[in-house]
């Protein structure tokens, strides 16, 4: 095993560790450790709420999940040598839950959870259809997912880190929070809001010393929206054997990770839609001296998929065109065709007694491959929503029998928006 540089005791909570990481962005955050190009390293990862999602059947821990607090990343780890200009080069060796012998009773051991988030606390991709809460709880035999809110689905989990990013530099941090504070303005009353702006109270910022923390929090990016450092990207194949290509803004690069997911569809449409746990990540880094220049690479990561994707033979695949449920046209809406083919596949589920809900998380949490196929044909976009037919324990495909019913079980939990 790798040497662990950064561990986290599952009786404690992320502030109470030895090593304190962070859930703001800010260059001013000081490294919990320094490792060299061509080291080989462990760390240990909170699941994104720090244990406040519970396993049981109640949905009202995610109607009133902490959105404030998150995401408990661990790091900045500073890489040797590393200067503004560089590419850091990542390779993740290994990634998977926390080890079921770990003390406490946190998402990772041996199982995980799906949310739906509410609209008036983050919402999702398909929020207007479905504003309240709901979770599933995934539990885990090996590879396997299986869940008692989603009957008649398994299937192999494609674990990856849903976020990992560098730091940015100070000018980098002023441009987020003046493009983001400009959209935020436009209709600051949107609920969900159009963006976060930086938030104070919650903000945790590592070792930084006292006489500090109340300008950086201040100023502190939030880690929901992926960015130029990379960030929040959840993508479902940045996993085992992945190699990334990071932009360096600071000194030491200052690496960070966390948000680990068992399970991912693309898109992660429910917002909490992948099967979150914590976990532990193996990682090696590199630095490209000057890439940013040579690559062209100024602006957000590249990187080479990893090759453990599970191996699916057969798809069934939906469709969706920029026309709204009102049937309004709009013009090449790649968001709206790719909402569309999601609730044309939720219909479609729903049609084998799967709540629309349940449909909604399997979307969420199983590996579909999800595409932007068509751009050229104005005034239509065409999106589309692949789902393996083997994740399910019945013949999902359409035949003169007419659909299956399975028996939805007890459903997904849900907490109704007070």
């Amino acid at each position: 095993m790798p040497a662990k540089i950064f561990s986290l005791d599952s009786s404690k909570k992320f502030e109470d560790q030895e090593k304190i990481g962070h859930n703001r962005w800010h260059p001013e955050i000081p490294p919990v450790a320094t490792i060299k190009p061509g080291d080989t390293f462990r760390v240990d990862c909170r699941e994104w709420f720090d244990g406040a999602i519970v396993n049981d059947d109640s949905a009202e821990d995610i109607l009133n999940a902490p959105l404030l607090t998150v995401h408990k990343l661990s790091g900045p780890f500073a890489v040797e040598g590393a200067k503004p200009g560089d590419l850091l080069v990542v390779d993740i060796l290994d990634v998977g839950p926390i080890p079921q012998e770990d003390s406490g009773p946190l998402a990772g051991q041996g199982w995980g959870y799906t949310g739906i988030f509410a609209t008036n606390n983050g919402g999702g991709f398909l929020t207007e259809q479905f504003p309240d809460a709901y979770k599933a709880i995934w539990d885990f035999t090996g590879q396997t997912a299986t869940s008692r809110h989603v009957p008649g689905v398994s299937f192999t989990g494609l674990i990856h880190p849903g976020l990992m990013g560098t730091a940015p530099s100070a000018q980098l941090l002023a441009k987020w929070n003046k493009r983001e504070g400009d959209l935020i303005a436009t209709n600051p009353n949107r609920v969900p809001p159009l963006a976060l702006p930086p938030e104070a109270a919650h903000a945790v910022l590592g070792h930084l010393p006292s006489s500090d923390f109340d300008r950086v929090a201040a100023e502190a990016a939030r880690t929901a929206p992926p960015r130029e450092n990379g960030g929040n990207q959840d993508i479902k194949n940045m996993s085992k054997g992945t190699r990334i290509f990071y932009p360096v803004f600071v000194d030491g690069a200052n690496l960070s990770m966390g948000d680990l997911h068992f399970s991912q569809g693309d898109g992660e449409i429910t917002f909490c839609g992948a099967i979150e746990m914590g976990g532990f990540i193996d990682l090696r880094v590199e630095i490209i001296k000057g890439g940013m220049e040579t690559y062209g690479v100024s602006e957000n990561a590249i990187f080479m998929p990893g090759n453990v994707d599970p191996q699916f033979s057969e798809w069934l695949a939906f469709s969706g065109t920029s026309v709204t449920l009102d049937g309004e046209q709009r013009y090449l809406d790649s968001h709206l065709s790719y909402q569309r083919a999601c609730l044309h596949a939720i219909d479609y589920l729903s049609k084998f007694g799967y709540s629309k809900e349940q449909a909604y998380i399997i979307l969420g949490a199983v590996p579909i491959e999800g595409r932007l196929s068509g751009v050229v044909d104005i005034p239509n976009s065409c999106s589309t929503v692949y789902i393996p037919t083997a994740v399910f324990d019945f013949d999902v495909r359409p035949s003169a029998a007419g659909p299956h019913q399975i028996d939805p079980g007890i459903g997904v939990p849900m907490a109704r928006n007070r």
